[in-house]
């Protein structure tokens, strides 16, 4: 995990290899067992007492519910933090609200717009900082499209996915988290909405880097996962109109699907149905979306857990 030291050292999660390799199987191997315990109704409050500060700049459903349930779960606290409820939204610096939260809580998780705002937070925190989401990245859901991939085909050895649409955030830290992971992965993107190419280096590095075409229906064929998200996210509606064209063809439907064998279908959610993917699809027996959804609050325990038992 990436290590930040000033007079002291703290671990944050701002991107899905800021864990190691070693890391991120743990994780996904204690998120695994956090799940059991949900179902067999057993407790695991492994941080008593802790509080879990939540930083918010954009909408949520899942970051916000998972992350507060988790925190009670565990055993601990969570805070909401809208930006108009403190005084990030009166102009206060960043640097000043993450030294001043480092006071009161044991977490700081933040849901915002610039990645390096996070990068801010996590300059000046006492106490690891993680990524919620920011437009460059959302390492979060990685972990929760890992564990849901590991349960459905019982590990990642020989697994294959596609990702089809745009090449946001969700899709490049699925990048970059499939490298890690050994996931066989094919992108598909229109030219203007790729996957940044830094972030293709980068899972090179890390393991391989993914397959990149402009062809959805050869990115499908012979394929266990295909993954779609939103062609059109907050902050981009004045873009609406210019990225529908753009996006045309791209649709994950059934006529894209018939060129497939049988792949499981996912989406981080919330779904714009008839644009990206179908309601017919989105509703089908392919589709595990709703488990990655509440995988969200399992993987990010582990995470939680990770970051803070050692701390």
């Amino acid at each position: 995990m990436t290590i930040d030291s000033d007079e002291t050292q703290v671990r944050h999660f701002l991107d899905v290899d800021d864990l190691s390799e070693e890391e991120l199987f743990a994780v996904l191997d204690r998120a695994a067992e956090y799940k059991r315990a949900v179902d067999a109704g057993e407790d695991h409050a492994d941080l008593p007492g802790k509080t879990l500060g939540m930083l918010f700049q954009k909408a949520s459903t899942r970051t916000r519910i998972s992350f507060e349930t988790g925190m009670t779960q565990l055993g601990g606290h969570a805070i909401f933090l809208g930006a108009d409820d403190i005084q990030l939204g009166r102009g206060e610096p960043l640097k000043d609200t993450s030294r001043a939260l480092s006071r009161y809580v044991d977490c700081v998780m933040a849901r915002v717009f610039k990645h390096e705002n996070v990068e801010v937070l996590a300059e000046y925190a006492d106490v690891p900082v993680v990524n919620g989401l920011t437009d460059d990245a959302h390492p979060c859901q990685t972990l929760a499209d890992l564990q849901t991939i590991r349960e459905q085909f019982d590990g990642f050895s020989g697994v294959s996915a596609t990702w089809i649409g745009d090449g946001n955030n969700v899709a490049q830290s699925f990048v970059l988290g499939c490298a890690m992971a050994g996931v066989e992965l094919t992108v598909a993107t229109p030219d203007e909405h790729a996957v940044d190419e830094g972030i293709i280096e980068r899972a090179g590095e890390l393991g391989t880097e993914p397959t990149t075409t402009t062809d959805p229906v050869a990115a499908v064929e012979d394929t266990d996962v295909v993954y779609t998200d939103v062609w059109v996210s907050m902050g981009q509606e004045d873009e609406r109109e210019i990225r529908l064209r753009r996006f045309d063809g791209f649709q994950v439907n059934g006529e894209l699907l018939a060129h497939a064998a049988d792949p499981v279908v996912m989406h981080c959610l919330p779904a714009h149905r008839g644009e990206e993917i179908t309601d017919a699809v989105l509703e089908s027996d392919r589709s595990i979306v709703f488990d990655q959804a509440e995988n969200r609050l399992h993987a990010q325990k582990a995470l939680l857990a990770e970051l803070l038992e050692g701390a």
